[in-house]
């Protein structure tokens, strides 16, 4: 049967929620993996990272579910959730590269600023302390202060890094903003197929 068939679009549809299915697995297994080794000690940010994995991975079940079983009603529900993710993702995406320096660096100080856990894993993990500049006062488990060497302030190293990571997470941002559109499309087409196995007088 040509791809354009009602096969084809199913197939297609269930590969395309499995790879949903197996980046949502990787969402979770990552945030584990980071609390195990001890990287990252911030509840909100693993707590963020797990709750994008686990609906990742609902809207991709409905989605398999509704292919395989040609749900109507899944389908669309399916379609509209994908829409949605799409302008959200697509939004972000393009923020995240288009930002510039100054507004990375009000962006970093911002987090900095509102995440105490995270602080204490970036100060660790870069050996630096404070922001732009550290107050001896403050607690820091960098291990430059223990040896009694001068601390760096983090926001230049940081600031090396922000970019990359940036560009990073708004490409794969992108990639996978066009495979949701891509979704809705097939589940759009999918839904309007008829199955060639069902009775010829149902409805669609």
């Amino acid at each position: 049967m040509v791809c354009g068939g009602f096969a084809c679009s199913k197939n297609c549809l269930c590969a395309l929620n499995l790879l949903y299915t197996l980046v949502s697995l990787l969402l979770i297994g990552i945030a584990a993996w980071g609390i195990g080794f001890g990287l990252i000690s911030s509840l909100r940010v693993v707590g963020v990272v797990i709750a994008v994995g686990i609906f990742l991975f609902l809207i991709a079940l409905v989605g398999l579910i509704g292919a395989v079983k040609h749900h109507q009603v899944l389908l669309f529900f399916y379609m509209i959730i994908l829409l949605l993710v799409f302008i959200v993702q697509f939004s972000v995406s393009c923020a995240c590269l288009a930002l510039n320096q100054d507004q990375q660096g009000q962006l970093l100080e911002v987090g900095w600023n509102n995440t105490a856990s995270a602080r204490n894993d970036i100060q660790r993990n870069l050996n630096c302390c404070g922001f732009r500049t550290f107050n001896p006062n403050e607690t820091c488990l960098a291990s430059c202060v223990k040896s009694g060497h001068g601390c760096s302030p983090c926001a230049p190293i940081i600031g090396e890094y922000a970019g990359e990571v940036l560009r990073f997470v708004g490409g794969i941002g992108l990639f996978f903003s066009f495979t949701e559109i891509l979704g809705v499309w097939l589940t759009y087409r999918y839904r309007n197929q008829k199955d060639p196995r069902a009775n010829p007088s149902a409805f669609l």
